[in-house]
């Protein structure tokens, strides 16, 4: 098992499980995805089993403590120096759920906002799950 960030060779892989764990009406384009590598790869968390990607979990930096929908439309707003470290998208192949790879890499997206100063993170929230702001500080 490997943890990294990601980088824009990742793009389709990256596409092909968000595509996997959601409805096509509901998943980001490999379009969305390139914009958003562009601008923060860095901030997307990779696991790869045998270096098969499985499971990832990605999210933009900003001085903006409350996630809004805005922030999924346009990467151009991620902030490298922002005090908050969001989290858009926790996504595991549907073959390989149960094995506590979501887990793992939150574990290391907290490390890492940790280690860059960041006041905490505020992880996706869907109707049927809500999840609390993980302050760091």
């Amino acid at each position: 098992m490997e943890i990294r960030n990601a980088t824009m060779d990742d793009l389709q892989a990256i596409a092909a499980v968000e595509a996997a764990c959601f409805p096509a009406a509901e998943a980001a384009t490999a379009e969305e995805f390139a914009g958003r590598l562009a601008h923060y790869a860095g901030h997307f968390w990779l696991l790869l089993e045998q270096g098969e990607l499985v499971a990832f979990v990605d999210g933009f930096c900003t001085d903006t403590p409350d996630l809004t929908d805005e922030m999924y439309a346009d990467a151009a707003l991620h902030d490298e120096n922002g005090a908050w470290q969001m989290i858009f998208g926790v996504n595991t192949l549907p073959r390989c759920r149960c094995r506590g790879y979501a887990g793992l890499l939150l574990q290391r997206a907290i490390a890492d906002a940790r280690a860059q100063g960041r006041k905490g993170l505020v992880p996706v929230s869907y109707t049927h799950l809500t999840l609390p702001t993980i302050l760091l500080v």
